[in-house]
């Protein structure tokens, strides 16, 4: 791991813990867990958004009041507002998404959870949500709190990450490997 996204983790990780600790203190987690997975989600479908968050060339102030906007129509906390905020004014708008899935963790944890991310390409159904649960819940020995996300390029099959082991069954990963292969790399 490059020194950047080792410092980058840490980063998100103190930023999330903060917010959790505050949230706590507050008796805002339901709250601020509900309003970090809206924010999660509009940010991984919007476009603009992303824009808005990412660009270094719009300035910090003007992406403040846009966010404000946005979180008010989203009807989102006090404390979630203020986080961003203070995300924003730091410059620190483009780790956002890092630091909402480093909540989440800090969420799990806390809660005696592993925490694991399922990539699909389509979404899945209850029944399929359920499966994987149980086989996730069998192979770490304890509650698991599951973080669905859909990434159709994909094309078929699962990418399944919880702790530090990531287990690929992809399609595409699986045509890139053939691909390699078939050129004599491997």
């Amino acid at each position: 791991m490059s020194s950047n996204a080792a410092s980058a983790t840490g980063l998100t990780d103190r930023y999330a813990t903060a917010l959790f600790d505050l949230a706590d203190e507050k008796r805002q987690l339901k709250k601020v867990s509900q309003d970090l997975e809206a924010l999660g989600n509009l940010l991984e479908s919007s476009p603009d958004l992303n824009k808005l968050v990412l660009s270094p060339v719009i300035s910090r102030n003007t992406q403040v009041k846009a966010l404000n906007v946005i979180l008010a129509s989203m009807n989102v906390s006090n404390l979630t507002k203020n986080f961003v905020g203070v995300i924003a004014k730091n410059g620190r708008l483009s780790c956002l998404s890092a630091i909402v899935n480093a909540y989440k963790a800090v969420l799990s944890d806390r809660k005696g959870e592993t925490a694991a991310q399922v990539v699909s390409a389509q979404e899945l159904t209850a029944a399929e949500v359920n499966s994987i649960s149980t086989a996730l819940h069998k192979f770490s020995g304890g509650k698991v709190s599951i973080n669905l996300k859909v990434d159709k390029s994909l094309l078929g099959g699962l990418i399944v990450q919880i702790g530090s082991q990531m287990i690929d069954s992809s399609l595409k990963s699986k045509l890139q490997q053939l691909r390699l292969t078939m050129k004599g790399v491997s």
